[in-house]
């Protein structure tokens, strides 16, 4: 999407894909990714999410990249954190105990900006995407981690010619397409939370699959 796209979600805060509590797969599975603690955890295009606080809490360095500034500063606002900024270039960043937030275009970052960054999580990142950014987010990725790094991704799946996105589908041989050839990728959950996505719902989707991958470079 173009950037005036989110900054204008962000603006009028429809922000639906932002979660209240911390995601289930998050919480179940990032443990068995064994990663050592302190690493430095890319969350890419994430927000406020109330997971980058979980992930601090287990002891990890969260390297956050968010292109609205408005998510940036009410992501410390509310969670009580005095933030120090910096500016870095064209990119602000904003600094608090366990957490570096990039105000940024995830796509104008180098490696030398966020440093070595072990393992990333991504919940809401690929399928903000349409088909189009995908691949060339998936390089990105590539080119910000390290080379023994590991990380989980959450997707979604429904009928996509029944809502527009984003969050857009992304089925799990997309997934594959995408990641196959650098990544070692295992689908480790599956859940079905119709439930709780009344949009979906309203305009006629019988599922929607949330789907949990974990992943290690090859």
């Amino acid at each position: 999407m173009e950037p005036r796209f989110w900054h204008e979600r962000w603006a009028i805060n429809q922000i639906g894909f932002n979660q209240a509590s911390v995601n289930s797969h998050l919480l179940r599975l990032w443990t068995e990714l064994t990663i050592d603690p302190g690493a430095r955890v890319l969350v890419p295009l994430c927000g406020k999410s109330i997971d980058m606080v979980w992930l601090a809490n287990q002891d990890f360095h969260v390297v956050g990249v968010e292109l609205s500034e408005i998510a940036v500063a009410g992501f410390f606002s509310e969670n009580g954190l005095q933030a120090q900024i910096e500016t870095r270039g064209a990119f602000k960043v904003y600094r608090a105990q366990g957490f570096e937030i990039w105000c940024a275009d995830f796509f104008a970052l180098g490696a030398e900006d966020i440093g070595d960054c072990t393992a990333f999580y991504d919940r809401a990142a690929l399928i903000a995407l349409p088909p189009d950014l995908r691949w060339r987010y998936i390089k990105q990725l590539n080119h910000l981690l390290s080379e023994d790094a590991c990380g989980l991704l959450i997707t979604l799946d429904y009928d996509q010619s029944l809502i527009a996105g984003p969050p857009f589908a992304v089925d799990e041989d997309e997934v594959m397409q995408l990641l196959s050839p650098d990544w070692r990728v295992k689908r480790v959950a599956d859940l079905d939370v119709l439930e709780q996505g009344a949009k979906f719902r309203q305009a006629g989707a019988t599922s929607l699959m949330e789907y949990a991958y974990r992943l290690y470079r090859r």
